[in-house]
């Protein structure tokens, strides 16, 4: 579907609107939590076209290409939810609102644990209910299948950053952890050209390339753009780290042909004008590692599109 998305700073680019990205309509999905832990209720969102769903199921997409790190998790038979992200209104308009924060499970005299959550969209999908923390990629289809080439990811955005210079770990095992080093909320855009081979493995060349880390606090910027950088870029002078290839333990995940959620192993750099297969949408109020997040840093993200 192609849109122009009129915003005061946009640029001259045709923009190609991502389905729901927008960030105007959303799921709304009353849960309960299990009575060991409370017993609360607990409202949890999803992108996605208006509707509103009660009771503890699995939440399948209608539609949308959009998946959050909003999840209901039965682990052992007990029942937690997990709210962080969630719509809000910025300046008249509706975004998505990222936070990192503690999530806390407290029963009194037999349990006290706080545990360090993210806000995350991405492109894809997760397979509820959650039922165990280990191994959070494999449980997560990243990705969905495009062929274009755009010059940008183009949207709005805002980042609330805590004037702090460390961040916590905490896992819900043993003492939170307080570690050195600036927290940064990130956005990216990836472009591979996957295949599967006889045994079902997914295998992948990285096409095109965004990726973008903040620091700091981001007043209102509307028609922000991420430029895509083609072929092996690794010798370019913008060229990070963190922009690499997402092999080994940093594998995302897909379905193959066979139904069964395997890694997506890139192998090395296409050519610079190779076509893709699919793209890599993400947004996040954090970059580090699973449970490790500076509490309260906070990302606005809108309208997200493909520039042309």
């Amino acid at each position: 579907m192609m849109a122009l998305i009129a915003c005061q700073g946009a640029s001259a680019l045709t923009l190609e609107k991502i389905k729901y990205g927008d960030m105007s309509q959303w799921v709304t999905r009353h849960l309960k939590e299990s009575k060991v832990i409370g017993g609360k209720p607990k409202t949890v969102y999803a992108i996605g076209p208006t509707r509103t769903i009660n009771g503890n199921v699995a939440y399948t997409p209608q539609g949308s290409p959009w998946a959050s790190s909003n999840v209901y998790a039965k682990v052992s038979g007990v029942v937690k939810a997990s709210n962080t992200v969630e719509p809000a209104v910025v300046n008249g308009n509706k975004m998505a609102k990222l936070t990192t924060k503690i999530e806390e499970v407290k029963v009194l005299g037999l349990l006290n644990m706080d545990v360090m959550v993210t806000g995350t969209i991405f492109l894809g999908k997760v397979r509820e209910p959650i039922s165990s923390t280990k191994n959070p990629y494999g449980k997560m289809e990243m990705g969905m299948p495009y062929t274009k080439r755009p010059k940008a990811l183009v949207y709005d955005l805002k980042v609330d950053m805590p004037n702090v210079n460390y961040r916590i770990k905490a896992t819900g095992f043993g003492s939170k952890k307080k570690l050195p080093g600036r927290d940064q909320a990130e956005v990216y855009v990836l472009l591979q050209k996957r295949w599967e081979d006889a045994k079902g493995n997914i295998h992948a060349l990285r096409v095109g390339t965004g990726r973008e880390r903040y620091n700091r606090s981001i007043a209102l910027t509307c028609g922000h753009q991420l430029p895509i950088h083609y072929g092996n870029i690794t010798k370019q002078s913008f060229y990070k780290p963190y922009m690499g290839l997402l092999n080994g333990a940093k594998a995302y995940h897909a379905y193959n042909s066979k139904g069964k959620l395997v890694p997506v192993q890139e192998e090395g750099w296409a050519p610079a004008d190779a076509v893709p297969t699919h793209v890599l949408v993400m947004a996040s109020s954090t970059c580090g590692e699973a449970f490790v997040g500076t509490e309260g840093l906070t990302m606005y993200i809108d309208n997200i599109a493909f520039g042309f």
